[in-house]
């Protein structure tokens, strides 16, 4: 998602103001097939005046993709390590939500800028996967720590951890086997479609933007918990329902070689 180093913008090297980059990165958005909610309709938006004041500031993709990073780090890390107060909750979620929009960003500025590089995408992805993983391991520290429950019940985090790893690996791996086989056999890439508002709905539980915002909730930990442990379950049977769609995908790259 990321982009290379050097300046190529569609348009040329020429100097464009704040407004110029975001109504270019209001034309040039990516597919919202698939996009939940928060991602479509927030996510996305916010990223835009990120890309857009980045590339008046000068930088990179991967400058903005490692900032997203540090600030999502910082999140997590006081979520494991905080005491479960509101304050604490609205600061993990504020950084977390911060963290999202500017992942959202970098690949906006990577279009802007005429294109991303292979680094920069494995950068992302990498950062993602670890953001993924340790969110949810912090949640169970702070269960374990502050919340008032049952032991069992610290295997809720343990299984959302497991469930959003897959959901993101089979997501990720699709779509490269998607672009692996369509550059094997000179396919152009599938044209832009648009997701129905249903769909955007039932994808909620899968969405990190409102989780991120979840976190609001956490000093009331029971509540949040409760709403946790709904959207983990709703990954869940999300994950199931997309692993048999992907599975069909593959098996279609398979028969049908030579056919977009």
């Amino acid at each position: 998602m990321s982009a290379t180093e050097t300046e190529t913008s569609p348009a040329g090297n020429e100097a464009v103001g704040f407004g110029a980059s975001y109504q270019r990165l209001r034309a040039a958005q990516k597919s919202s097939k698939g996009a939940p909610a928060y991602s479509l309709y927030v996510n996305r938006p916010v990223g835009r005046v990120f890309a857009a004041a980045a590339h008046q500031l000068g930088m990179t993709p991967n400058q903005v993709t490692a900032i997203s990073g540090a600030v999502s780090f910082v999140g997590i890390i006081c979520l494991a390590l905080l005491p479960a107060t509101w304050w604490t909750g609205l600061l993990v979620a504020l950084a977390l939500v911060l963290g999202y929009a500017l992942d959202s960003a970098d690949g906006q500025l990577a279009r802007l800028r005429g294109g991303g590089s292979v680094a920069g995408e494995w950068l992302d992805h990498m950062i993602d996967s670890a953001k993924i993983s340790s969110l949810h391991v912090a949640v169970l520290i702070t269960a374990y720590r502050n919340f008032d429950l049952p032991q069992g019940w610290l295997l809720v985090p343990l299984g959302f951890l497991v469930v959003s790893n897959v959901f993101f690996f089979g997501f990720i791996l699709v779509d490269q086997l998607g672009r692996i086989h369509r550059a094997q056999h000179g396919l152009a890439a599938p044209p832009k479609a648009t997701s129905s508002a249903l769909r955007t709905l039932v994808k909620i539980p899968t969405d990190y933007g409102f989780l991120a915002v979840s976190f609001v909730l956490l000093g009331a930990p029971l509540v949040f918990f409760g709403v946790y442990t709904l959207l983990g379950l709703g990954s869940a049977g999300y994950l199931a329902l997309a692993a048999g769609k992907w599975y069909h995908d593959t098996v279609a790259l398979d028969d049908a070689p030579g056919k977009a």
